[in-house]
């Protein structure tokens, strides 16, 4: 074995030296002289020289088009085997191009992105392409972005409220026919509560300078102030209408805030059964949870209400009922029944007006016909979630039934 591997390696080990070299030198050759075919896709077309006041539907701020390229070259094999669209761009000069024109993209118009590739060198042949390239009136429009509802989940203890504006504007430059189809689709701005901490909404309500902890305002991070229009740029855009300084994310403390006044409950008839359910037929049932007090039934039982303010609270006293809707037994087993707020127009005048008394600096970031929007938003949105809950955190039901000649209601869960 021995004798073998020393007359493999070690006899005439100088020809073999050199005989090794050569075979070396000649692939180095034939492998760097070799041509070859290869199609490069997704190669970037970036234009340039436009004339003033025109552009081309796709294209970034950088003249990039996003429209991409295959092209067929012919060239060394051992820089064209590596080779991607990503070390290429193709480079169209567009001066004094103000129509529609077809440019012929041949090795004149390819350029190198990548500093170890010299194309003059390596490419033998480029099959021509041909692109159709349209300007189009460069414009700037003011559209309107509408703000939706959050997605993701309030952190705990929170509810979600409210945001507020529900619209802003951006300004936008691009092709016209770009332009129209955003406007007309409407961009949207949506937020994910998932990104916002407790200990920030935490400490916002610890610093409230009223004193109400139980609403919290988290004004939005300018990060957060952008839209993705992809058929005008890779990165979002900012919005730049100056009432995105007031953008922000309303929430109340999801505290059980005592009621602490007494709820009348009244019936609602129906005219299509009034033949047999009416005034005359039927009455309301007192109870230990229903009480007849002044000839007014009112519910006694405490109960709480979440979601809401103290001052909203304070401001629908002794304006809120229940109201149970009588119908037949062969249309309901269980009678339905609603919370309903009495005149809301003169109370959600009321609410502004109070807040407006109270708050002071804290809503100085609005414009005062703007302050008073928001407010009526925050009061509608407050009247729309208004729930009434039991001592134990759970919502308010109740069996209401039809007997011989009363309605009875008595609550499932208190």
């Amino acid at each position: 074995m021995r004798t073998l591997l020393t007359r493999l390696f070690i006899e005439h080990w100088q020809r073999k030296l050199v005989s090794l070299i050569l075979a070396m030198i000649i692939w180095l050759v034939v492998n760097h002289s070799m041509t070859v075919t290869k199609t490069v896709h997704g190669i970037a077309v970036r234009v340039v020289n436009l004339p003033e006041a025109k552009t081309i539907e796709g294209m970034q701020a950088n003249g990039v088009l996003n429209q991409k390229l295959s092209i067929t070259l012919t060239g060394i094999k051992s820089t064209l085997e590596d080779l991607t669209g990503k070390d290429l761009e193709i480079l169209l000069d567009a001066e004094q191009r103000t129509d529609e024109w077809i440019a012929s993209i041949s090795h004149k118009n390819l350029i190198s992105l990548n500093p170890e590739i010299d194309l003059d060198k390596a490419l033998s042949k480029v099959s021509p392409v041909q692109m159709i390239v349209k300007p189009s009136n460069l414009i700037s429009e003011r559209i309107p972005i509408l703000v939706m509802p959050p997605i993701g989940e309030a952190p705990k203890g929170y509810q979600f409220l409210d945001v507020w504006p529900y619209q802003l504007f951006i300004t936008i430059n691009g092709p016209e026919e770009t332009v129209k189809e955003i406007k007309a689709r409407g961009p949207k701005l949506t937020f994910n509560l998932n990104e916002i901490s407790k200990d920030e909404l935490d400490t916002l309500a610890a610093n409230h300078s009223d004193g109400h902890t139980d609403e919290v305002s988290y004004f939005v991070p300018n990060c957060w102030k952008k839209v993705l229009l992809p058929q005008l740029s890779d990165t979002p855009i900012a919005i730049d209408d100056v009432q995105a300084n007031t953008l922000r994310i309303d929430f109340s403390r999801q505290d059980l805030l005592p009621i602490g006044f007494p709820i009348p409950i009244t019936l609602f008839f129906p005219p299509k059964f009034s033949n047999t359910l009416n005034p005359d037929t039927y009455s309301l049932a007192t109870n230990s949870f229903i009480q007849k007090k002044n000839g007014i039934r009112q519910i006694v039982s405490p109960l709480y209400a979440q979601g809401v303010s103290r001052l909203f609270l304070d401001t629908v006293k002794d304006m809120i009922q229940i109201i149970i809707i009588a119908s037949p037994k062969a249309e309901r087993e269980t009678l339905l029944w609603n919370t309903q707020f009495m005149y809301p127009h003169e109370l959600e005048d009321r609410y502004v007006a109070k807040v407006m008394a109270e708050s002071g600096d804290d809503l100085g970031d609005l414009q005062p016909h703007l302050r008073e929007d928001y407010l009526r938003n925050r009061f509608r949105s407050y009247m729309n979630r208004f729930r009434l809950y039991t001592p134990n955190r759970e919502k308010l039901s109740l069996k209401i039934e039809l007997q011989a000649n009363t309605i009875s209601a008595t609550p499932v869960n208190l």
